[in-house]
């Protein structure tokens, strides 16, 4: 059984405000890129890894996860289900140690590979509910995650 996503982990994740982003999608009308906008407009940088785009709103979009500098030890993963192990264990080759599997594209394999590596995961949250400042839909919906008792605690 998965244990609860820690508060303290969820700080720790987004305390530098840096991220890659893996799995951005190239299509506009994907949740992935409205996730990507609104954690910009929140002041976060994030290199996003995506092997169909060269650069997105000016930024450098990079191919492949082992092309991402080495300095980076954060990594939101965003992927479609199929992709998400693969995500992970290269995410973990290449030396991150935290990383957020965003809501629905978990896998129970995942959370296995987790076991084997020593990681921070953070998962099935939305990164939209804790990265400040949080408003809106993300806004409400925390508040009802708090007032039933799904809010994490550390």
């Amino acid at each position: 059984m998965m244990k609860k996503n820690k508060l303290s982990e969820i700080e720790e994740f987004l305390a530098p405000k840096r991220f890659a982003f893996i799995g951005l999608s190239s299509n506009p009308k994907k949740f992935s890129r409205a996730a990507y906008k609104e954690l910009m407009g929140r002041g976060f940088e994030m290199l996003p890894v995506n092997p169909k785009l060269e650069e997105l709103d000016g930024v450098q979009c990079y191919k492949d996860i082992s092309e991402l500098p080495g300095d980076v030890k954060h990594a939101l993963i965003m992927t479609p289900k199929s992709e998400t192990l693969s995500a992970v264990g290269k995410a973990i080759d290449k030396g991150i140690h935290h990383i957020w599997v965003q809501q629905g594209a978990e896998t129970d394999a995942v959370f296995d590979l987790k076991k084997d590596h020593k990681v921070t995961m953070i998962s099935k949250a939305c990164i939209l509910m804790f990265a400040r400042p949080v408003g809106g839909v993300h806004g409400f919906h925390r508040f009802l995650t708090k007032l039933f008792g799904g809010y994490p605690s550390n």
